[in-house]
Formats: C-alpha cells, structure tokens, sequence
C-alpha cells in the first residue's frame, strides 16, 4: 500500500513541475525561447501523468478500503479467533532496550487472551561493551571459548538458544551483570515461542552483529518466534529482525496486530505481517482452525 503512495506522491511532483515547465516555456516563448511543437509534447506528457496519477489515486482508494475492512475484521474477530489459541503455551519476551510499556501491555494482552503466559523477559543493554563481556567470562572458565570479538557472532546464538531452551543459562548467568537491564520470570524450562522487540535505537558495528547472531539464535531453535514494532516505528526494527530469521509484526498495538501476533505464536505461516510498507506478507496470517488440544 505505501508502495502505491509513494507512486501517487512521485506522480503528482512530476505534474507539478511539468506545469511549472509549460508555464515558464509560455513566458519564454515570445522570446524565442521555447517553440509551439516543444509546447505541444510537455502539453501532452502533463495529460498522460495526469491519467496514470489520477489510476494511481483510484487504486490507493481502493487498497484503503480492504485495509480498513481487513483492519475492522481484525477487531471483530479478534474475541472469537483468540482464545485458546496459546493454551497452556510458556512464551519468552526478549527486548533489546528498556522495556516499552506499550509494547509489553500489547504482547501480554494477547499472550493471555490466547490462553498463554509470558513465562520470562528479559531485557538487554545497548550498545555491547566488549571489554566487560570479557571480563565477566573470564571469570568462567568453562565459557573461555567466547572471549574475544572474534567470538561475538557464537556469544549472541548461544544466548538465544539458552533463552529459549531455559535450564542451565551459563552464559546469561555470567553476563548478567554486564547488559541484562531487567528480568523477570525463572531461567527454567524451556518457553514454546519467542517475542522479541526494539525499543532502542538501531545498533552499528560489533553491537549490530551481536543482535543480529542473536535473533538467529532464537530463531533457528524450532520454536516460532516473531519480532514486533509499534505502528510507525521509525525507523523500523524489520528489516533487522527479517536478517536474523524472525516472523515480524508491525502495529502490534492494535487488534489486528495482536491477532496476527498470536497466530504467528501459535504455528500459522511465517511472514511479515502488518500495515506498513515492510509487511510484505499482507496484514494477518492464513488462519488455521483450532485443534482438539487447544480447545
């Protein structure tokens, strides 16, 4: 959708200075500036963008609509899709910043209403300070293979495995000092899907490629996992969370958010779900029926 307003936008500037050009070539042409056959052709390019803008402006109209109708299918159905969906389902919350109140309110608004529990978070400092990570682990001789920035890409898969796996954490043990901002919830047993958020700003360098072996540690553990941003996140977390392997949904503040986050938990069709111009996969999930097991 923001494909084609981005079109009709770039239409209408080009119309615009087309105007400006015929206008500028009137005044121009009892000076000899500008001749009537040149005068003709700009008439004639200003008509055929009008046309194109004016079919690009119908087609937008039209794309509105189905959003607000797919958008409005959301909020109706949401209270019938929902619940159960998660039942029983343990689901691990990783953010890599504070924590974003609105955000977290959304993610467990939904987690419960499917009949889950966010069952642990944890929150990681940003940037990485390579230098403590160092230190802490020197401190545990059984992790010396992941000192170094060498090791950096190993430290952060790692993390994400044992985020999820749960039980035995030695390296968010030893690390916890050193770039957990908050915790909550027992490092055991495992979780049954991920959810994982930005509230920071976009990382570069040694930080960004530990990000990025983190969500791949949390994405290649067999459990669905998603990455989620607020509606006009800017800029967005999905290209980032796309790389590391992560499902993504955007406005997750909203029901259609919500209900696309839960279908996602819940095993339905990996993708980029959403409203904005990075949800490359349409605004919700195929929805799959409700099995015996989860009510």
């Amino acid at each position: 959708m923001f494909d084609i307003r981005y079109h009709v936008a770039s239409l209408s500037a080009v119309f615009v200075a087309l105007v400006i050009g015929i206008l500028v070539g009137v005044g121009l042409s009892g000076r000899g500036f500008v001749d009537d056959a040149e005068r003709q052709n700009l008439t004639r390019e200003i008509a055929s963008l009008k046309a194109e803008r004016d079919a690009a402006t119908t087609l937008l109209d039209v794309v509105d609509e189905r959003q607000q109708a797919m958008q409005e299918y959301a909020a109706d159905t949401y209270p019938v899709l929902v619940p159960g969906r998660l039942q029983d389902m343990r689901v691990g919350v990783l953010s890599i910043g504070s924590v974003d109140q609105t955000v977290d309110f959304a993610v467990r608004q939904a987690v419960h209403d499917a009949g889950g529990t966010v069952f642990r978070m944890r929150a990681v400092r940003v940037p990485l300070d390579p230098a403590a990570v160092d230190k802490a682990i020197e401190k545990r001789p059984t992790l010396k293979g992941y000192e170094g920035t060498e090791h950096v890409d190993d430290l952060g898969r790692d993390l994400g495995v044992e985020l999820v796996a749960g039980g035995k954490t030695p390296l968010w043990d030893a690390l916890a000092e050193v770039f957990v901002d908050e915790r909550d919830g027992p490092s055991a047993p495992a979780v049954d899907a991920v959810v994982v958020a930005r509230p920071a700003a976009p990382q570069r360098g040694l930080t960004q490629e530990f990000l990025g072996a983190l969500y791949r540690g949390v994405a290649r553990s067999g459990t669905p996992a998603v990455g989620v941003e607020l509606g006009g996140a800017r800029p967005s977390a999905v290209p980032a969370f796309r790389r590391g392997g992560l499902s993504t949904v955007d406005s997750v503040e909203t029901p259609a958010g919500r209900l696309a986050l839960v279908l996602l938990l819940g095993g339905s069709q990996p993708g980029d779900y959403g409203v904005e111009s990075t949800a490359r996969d349409g605004i919700l999930p195929p929805v799959t029926p409700l099995t015996a097991s989860q009510g």
